[in-house]
């Protein structure tokens, strides 16, 4: 009986080891976007041939603009984010991807998985931008975050991109 339990139990952890071992290759990669003063730490999914915007991430609700964890982006000093005014430090980045245009969030709340409890924390918006979006002519494969050498933020996915003016 000894014996059948010990087995038992090497086979459970040989499970788990493989099971986690799985999960930790299945998250998307991570990679943090430096500008001029401004970070973005965010997640990278890849597009795999699904319809993004308007498909797997609808239009009209709330993404956190990556994979996994929700976006953080960094303000080293204080700033404009479109334009509106942000005090140095960190922030969730949220989007509201529409097929037009895009409503761009900076919240307080830090530590947030994904979107999901993004209406618990609705009321530490720190500031809504809406920026156009642009359709381009070729597909990006993996979720892209980078800044322009003016220090604009670029988001772009699938065939489409929008851009948030950033002054420092």
């Amino acid at each position: 009986m000894k014996k059948l339990l010990f087995l038992a139990t090497i086979a459970m952890a040989a499970t788990m080891f493989v099971t986690t071992e799985a999960a930790a290759q299945a998250k998307s990669p991570h990679e943090t976007a430096t500008g001029k003063d401004v970070s973005v730490r965010y997640g990278r999914p890849y597009k795999k041939g699904r319809e993004i915007f308007g498909g797997l991430e609808k239009f009209g609700k709330v993404w956190r603009t990556g994979a996994d964890s929700a976006t953080q982006i960094t303000f080293a000093k204080d700033a404009t984010f479109g334009g509106k005014a942000v005090k140095a430090g960190t922030y969730t980045l949220f989007t509201i991807p529409n097929e037009k245009e895009w409503t761009v969030i900076l919240n307080s709340q830090l530590g947030q998985w994904g979107a999901y409890s993004y209406d618990k924390f609705k009321d530490k918006d720190v500031l809504h931008v809406t920026v156009p979006a642009k359709k381009l002519d070729a597909v990006v494969e993996q979720h892209t975050i980078r800044f322009t050498p003016k220090n604009d933020l670029i988001i772009e996915w699938d065939q489409t991109q929008v851009t948030v003016p950033i002054k420092i």
